[in-house]
């Protein structure tokens, strides 16, 4: 199997992962067995991590709140960051931990719970840990685009209203 047509597969599954290996060989002009067989072995290389839905919460009129949490930590001698962020994603609060470059360290996203919650978290949680120096938490507002899905009416005229 090759790298290209791995990758043509990935494109395609990523954007919609309810789609049969039938439908994706089809979309890509390839073989339906080779499709399975690429899809097993990229999962057994951990290539593939899983499938997800995708879902807005704001249309569910769910009253909890998504947030980022940038994390400033001294590394560990030996360990560098390794050690803290496994730390930090043991917490079941925790949807995801990113090593970054730049003004922080880590970056944490947590989705969906009270926003009191969150705080809560990070005060109890997260800044007791030794190894971190400073949090800054950001509340996610609104979703605008998220993994390649807007989340933005597009139906709605967005023409401005002129008069004469």
């Amino acid at each position: 199997m090759s790298h290209e047509m791995n990758e043509r597969i990935l494109k395609v599954i990523e954007k919609n992962s309810r789609l049969t290996a039938e439908e994706i060989a089809i979309m890509l002009g390839l073989e339906t067995d080779d499709v399975v067989h690429a899809l097993k072995d990229m999962e057994e290389r951990k290539i593939i991590c899983g499938y997800h839905t995708l879902v807005n919460w704001d249309k569910a009129n769910d009253d909890e709140v998504s947030a980022v949490i940038e994390l400033k930590v001294n590394p560990q001698r030996g360990a560098g960051f390794d050690k803290i962020a496994e730390r930090v994603y043991q917490f079941p609060e925790v949807d995801a931990v990113y090593l970054m470059s730049g003004a922080y360290d880590l970056l944490v996203e947590m989705r969906k719970a009270p926003m009191k919650d969150i705080a809560s978290f990070v005060a109890r949680r997260l800044s007791t840990i030794e190894e971190v120096q400073s949090t800054a938490t950001h509340f996610i507002l609104k979703r605008y685009k998220d993994h390649g899905t807007l989340f933005v009416d597009e139906d709605k005229d967005k023409r401005m209203v002129v008069s004469p």
